[in-house]
């Protein structure tokens, strides 16, 4: 099939068509690499393959140098533009029910007189958000489940599923005293069973997944999968619980120390991270404000221009709960060490902390529904005219510089005509 034909079809795509276009495009591309001579061995899984594919034939992340089914000058069905990232903006909204909470709550800030019917608004606003994005992301999963298992096998997008779980365990730590004032422990372990799962898949990959290792794809994005540690072992200390927020916090720490320094040593000699994806740099907040609120729960400057250029994305909710998180310490510190420096600083960050959240859920209102914009075609995950596979198994990339060029290539965000 040349790519005239794929580009007529795809314009004619309706949603119920997706998986058999996936299928046939992929049964097409296979069937065209075992027609080409290759001078590399018989065994399948030594064929060069990026890091970033897919072990299934049905889930292949496009690389650099492949074409797209789909038209970059039309919009593509909203679901297929519809990112797991989305469930940021829950992070964000919830852990301002969480803030105010606190804020209602804590003893040194009683002298603000904060009533907790701020948080039950926010708390129930946060549970119609999460329905909210819970309900689409479902619908993408039904009708687009092939892009979903690309979003998976993404360097950046596999952290964001993470997020839904966070988000639960936020509406957890965030829940009204009108609600309920115990939640029964069950609840923590029914949260932190998903997020275990995603972390033996993701930790087993970064020390074991070939050139899916943490020093190739480390990027700010992977801060996410080291929170839900400490958002765990908070809410579980909250509950009475001892020894499993123990091993969170500690296999939190442990992976976080791993990942900071990994950052660090990355960063600086890698390609640098584009600009559209700056806001995820603010995630280096989150990880030690939860975590120190989580000890304490156990044991009872960034410049202006790295932020300017670019245009409005859903990334740029990294910047919420971090800002949140390191409030909420703040204020917990203030608990403990009551004085003008400390109240006025919880309520400096706390204000730092709303008006973000407020200002990003007015902007990404009118990019949604005014400026039609903030769901671009999601290039991240377009069906492919080439592929480096036969068969059903799973191939390993060959060392060389194409390898490097495909990793950094797949951390780029996809710009194209909103």
């Amino acid at each position: 099939m040349d790519n005239s034909a794929c580009l007529d079809s795809a314009e004619k795509l309706y949603p119920e068509e997706l998986p058999s276009l996936f299928n046939y495009v992929t049964s097409k591309s296979v069937a065209e690499f075992d027609n080409v001579e290759d001078s590399s061995p018989s065994n399948p899984c030594q064929q060069t393959w990026s890091s970033t594919s897919c072990p299934s034939p049905d889930c292949v992340l496009a690389r650099a140098s492949e074409g797209l089914v789909f038209p970059e000058d039309k919009k593509w069905p909203f679901l297929l533009r519809y990112p797991i990232s989305s469930f940021g903006i829950c992070l964000g909204v919830s852990s301002q029910a969480i803030l105010w909470k606190t804020l209602a709550t804590s003893k040194s800030m009683s002298f603000l007189h904060i009533s907790l019917t701020i948080n039950l608004v926010l708390w129930f606003i946060s549970v119609a958000l999460m329905v909210t994005v819970l309900l689409i992301y479902s619908l993408k999963v039904i009708f687009y489940l092939e892009a979903v298992c690309r979003e998976y096998y993404h360097p950046i997008r596999i952290n964001f599923f993470f997020a839904p779980w966070i988000a639960f365990l936020f509406l957890v730590l965030g829940v009204p005293p009108l609600v309920a004032k115990n939640l029964h422990a069950a609840f923590w372990y029914v949260l932190m069973t998903p997020i275990f799962c995603l972390e033996l898949k993701i930790y087993g990959q970064w020390m074991s997944g070939s050139q899916r290792r943490l020093s190739k794809v480390a990027n700010p994005s992977d801060h996410l999968a080291i929170v839900g540690n400490f958002v765990g072992a908070l809410l579980g200390a909250s509950m009475g619980l001892k020894e499993g927020p123990i091993f969170f916090f500690a296999v939190g720490l442990v992976h976080y120390m791993i990942l900071l320094v990994t950052l660090y040593q990355r960063l600086p000699s890698s390609e640098a991270l584009p600009k559209e994806l700056h806001p995820v740099f603010f995630l280096f907040v989150a990880p030690p404000s939860v975590a120190s609120m989580a000890w304490a729960q156990i044991q009872g400057a960034v410049r202006i221009n790295f932020f300017r250029g670019f245009r409005f994305s859903l990334a740029w909710w990294a910047y919420t709960f971090p800002m949140t998180g390191a409030s909420i310490a703040t204020i917990r510190y203030s608990d403990e060490v009551t004085n003008m420096g400390t109240q006025s600083l919880s309520i400096v960050l706390s204000g730092i902390s709303t008006f973000t959240v407020v200002a990003l859920l007015l902007t990404t209102i009118l990019h949604a529904f005014v400026f039609r914009d903030l769901f671009p075609n999601d290039i991240a995950i377009a069906v492919s005219h080439k592929r480096s596979m036969t068969g059903n198994k799973r191939c390993h990339v060959r060392s060389g510089s194409s390898d490097t060029i495909d990793i950094e290539a797949s951390l780029k965000p996809a710009t194209s005509a909103g």
